[in-house]
């Protein structure tokens, strides 16, 4: 069981990788820069009086970042307009710029800080901040938190040939669990790991997940012990 009561201590160490290009495969990463660059192209986004980004910037972002599972055409088959809440990517993204101190919210405006101006210029440092924060606020409810160097570890060998949500699940209860506790690692763990691009997602039927590494994993991500073959790029 890699689930904890207690705030963990220890934080996963990244590397930033030498190959820059393969933070293509991080959705957040390419959001985030687009969304700073934005800023600095265009200027402060409006946001509404609950501090949320006016939909005229929702409506850009659905169609510039393509988010698989959320692109624009994927968001209007259920909604006629899209505010922040409708596209949950952009609502994680918003509160992990402010949480990063990339962006600070002033006179109704998101604004990029000196911060986001820096980082904007250093794509690798850039994706370790999101992670770190993304991975920091991937909570379990509240009541647990989750030991992420022991995810991780587990992940590094069990996803190498691909391992479905379902058997993760039970990894980690050590025994067969009910769909609300899938849902949760799906929700916590998997699906950050998808978004940052260290993971890929795909499905092997209609309710079952597949999720295997990709080339970002071993570029900054390091792990003692016997080394495990090299893993598909996708």
């Amino acid at each position: 069981m890699v689930l904890a009561r207690q705030k963990p201590h220890i934080m996963i160490e990244f590397h930033a990788p030498a190959d820059s290009s393969e933070l293509a495969l991080s959705p957040l990463h390419r959001a985030a820069v687009l969304t700073l660059r934005h800023l600095v192209e265009t200027g402060p986004i409006g946001l509404t009086p609950n501090r949320a980004l006016k939909r005229y910037f929702v409506t850009w972002a659905a169609e510039a970042f393509n988010w698989p599972g959320y692109t624009a055409a994927e968001l209007y088959a259920i909604n006629k307009t899209l505010n922040e809440q409708d596209f949950p990517p952009l609502a994680v993204l918003h509160d992990l710029l402010l949480a990063a101190k990339l962006t600070r919210h002033r006179k109704g405006f998101l604004h990029i800080t000196r911060v986001g101006k820096d980082l904007l210029e250093h794509p690798a440092s850039l994706w370790i901040t999101l992670s770190q924060h993304l991975l920091l606020s991937s909570g379990y409810d509240g009541m647990l938190e989750i030991e992420w160097v022991s995810i991780l570890n587990a992940l590094n060998v069990e996803a190498h040939s691909g391992v479905t949500n379902k058997q993760f699940s039970t990894r980690l209860m050590g025994s067969d669990n009910d769909r609300y506790f899938e849902s949760l690692v799906y929700v916590h763990i998997l699906r950050p790991l998808c978004w940052l691009g260290l993971m890929h997602e795909s499905r092997t039927d209609r309710t079952e997940r597949l999720f295997t590494k990709t080339a970002l994993w071993p570029l900054s991500l390091k792990f003692e012990g016997r080394a495990l073959p090299s893993v598909t790029k996708h």
